[in-house]
């Protein structure tokens, strides 16, 4: 029997019957509901124009606030959360809430198109740092942080510089005169909340949102062709850009299993429905070399709203989290059934959108080894190349591991994506640096092994020659900031903090 889509909008709960599938959550806020404050840019969740904000009830018992582009997000996935768009940001009497008042004082908007992304992006930065309490708790983040948040919005008017003052001067402003009710919004999300699969259909097509691992290994079982469906980070484009038909999805957005993220004495284990932010967010905290690799891994939004499960599960080669993994020595567990197997990352790959899983297995989570023992001497970077910092997909993405027992090259592991049809381990360079000593020779000749690790692809983002020798370079540079005598820090290499420290006073790079 199929049920209706139940969630909280507009300061009412809303019920949808009739929606197809996978129509989007900015189709129905325009089209629908004629709230047209938020844009349609790009309709695959670069440009930022169509940002809202979900609420979802997290464990405490509190929400959890999100940025999400709305042109990939289904409208079936609200189901049980809050939607929030520019719109409700309007006070009682009319007056500007304070984050659109910074942005008018500071002249943040110029065409003003992509001003109503941008204000729910800051005003989801603005609710996570306590603006409603006074001032000896208010918490201004730094003009990094607010980049960062602001990765997901793009400004053709290039007026960047005052939209970041204006997230700047919104702590400063006296706190908005209604303010979001968390503790009654977490009580309406509540009385929403399902127990058993939430089924919804139309016109043929089922959407499942089942409770439990067991209810979604049933579903697949049953129909194994059944379409699983985690951020819409990439499906969502499927249907927006490529306009596929998807047949019946299930989606494990509501898997309580699924949310695991935990820390003990060997592993960090991740399940297959954690976000990418809160995943990496947590495997930083034992390998803080992946930092960089958080902050360009596709914008908030997007780390938001995608699964790390997701990302390894789709096995782009150009994804950028499984080099990484992979030179961590991450598993992934797969279950088909009642029947579940791990496996080391990398043997899940086999070859182009090949994996090694049946039509009705799907990816339950990730273990990702602890820094602890022997791995105190563990040496380990991530590098991404791209034409762009933020937001961008990579040319090459290389990851380089080993475990230095003095100057000897112990367990190494080489990782790239962007220069084979998988994230493809280098078993030839690996070959040259086991149990070698670490020196410039050592990291030549390994340079020199990768040409029989990889025979890279020519596209539009790269030629297979840059790639090569890309590829190269980035295992020299890992040796730089590696070497055991006078190894460089990352500020001698940085491109950006070279060019940042070579300019003149107050040039803006």
């Amino acid at each position: 029997m199929t049920e209706p889509i139940r969630f909280y909008h507009r300061n009412a709960i809303r019920e949808i019957k009739d929606a197809p599938v996978t129509r989007t959550v900015l189709q129905y806020l325009r089209e629908d509901v004629h709230c047209t404050g938020t844009k349609e840019g790009c309709a695959e969740g670069d440009c930022g124009a169509c940002t809202v904000v979900l609420g979802e009830r997290n464990a405490a018992g509190g929400v959890d606030f999100k940025t999400v582009n709305a042109c990939i997000q289904f409208v079936p996935t609200l189901d049980g959360k809050a939607l929030f768009t520019v719109e409700d940001l309007r006070q009682p009497d009319g007056s500007l809430h304070p984050v659109q008042e910074a942005m008018v004082e500071c002249h943040g908007s110029q065409c003003g198109f992509c001003t109503p992304g941008f204000v729910m992006s800051m005003w989801s930065l603005y609710e996570k740092h306590g603006h409603e309490h006074s001032c000896a708790n208010k918490t201004v983040p730094s003009r990094d942080t607010i980049s960062n948040a602001l990765t997901g919005n793009l400004c053709r008017c290039t007026g960047y510089r005052p939209i970041v003052d204006a997230a700047v001067r919104m702590f400063e402003a006296p706190p908005p005169k209604a303010p979001v009710n968390v503790e009654a919004l977490a009580a309406t999300l509540a009385k929403l909340e399902r127990t058993d699969t939430f089924h919804y259909q139309h016109a043929g097509q089922q959407f499942d949102a089942p409770r439990t691992v067991a209810a979604l290994a049933k579903i697949k079982e049953a129909e194994p062709a059944t379409r699983i469906l985690a951020g819409s980070t990439d499906i969502g484009l499927w249907v927006t850009k490529m306009m596929r038909e998807l047949g019946n999805i299930v989606y494990i957005g509501q898997i309580a299993e699924f949310q695991k993220l935990e820390t003990n004495d060997d592993w960090i284990e991740i399940g297959a429905g954690v976000s990418v932010e809160k995943a990496y967010t947590e495997i930083i905290k034992q390998y803080p070399e992946l930092f960089e690799m958080q902050q360009r891994f596709a914008s908030l939004p997007i780390r938001n709203a995608g699964t790390l499960g997701g990302n390894i599960a789709n096995g782009s080669p150009i994804g950028d989290s499984m080099p990484g993994l992979i030179a961590l020595g991450a598993h992934v567990i797969v279950r088909g059934g009642e029947i579940e197997r791990e496996m080391p990352l990398e043997d899940l790959y086999l070859a182009y959108q090949k994996k090694d899983m049946a039509e009705h297995e799907f990816v339950v989570g990730l273990k990702v080894p602890t820094r602890t023992g022997v791995r105190k001497n563990f040496q380990f970077r991530t590098y991404k190349l791209s034409k762009r910092f933020d937001s961008d997909i990579s040319a090459v993405c290389a990851a380089f591991s080993f475990i230095a027992d003095g100057d000897v090259i112990r367990e190494p592991r080489i990782a790239f994506g962007g220069m084979a049809a998988t994230s493809k381990r280098a078993t030839h360079a690996e070959a040259v640096l086991r149990d070698a000593e670490w020196h410039e020779a050592t990291a030549q000749a390994a340079m020199i092994a990768l040409g029989n690790d990889y025979a890279p692809l020519s596209d539009m983002r790269a030629t297979s020659n840059y790639r090569l020798e890309a590829a190269k370079n980035t295992l020299y540079r890992f040796w730089l900031e590696t070497r055991p005598n006078n190894p460089l820090p990352k500020s001698a290499l940085d491109v950006r903090a070279v060019a940042a420290a070579c300019a003149p006073a107050g040039a803006n790079v």
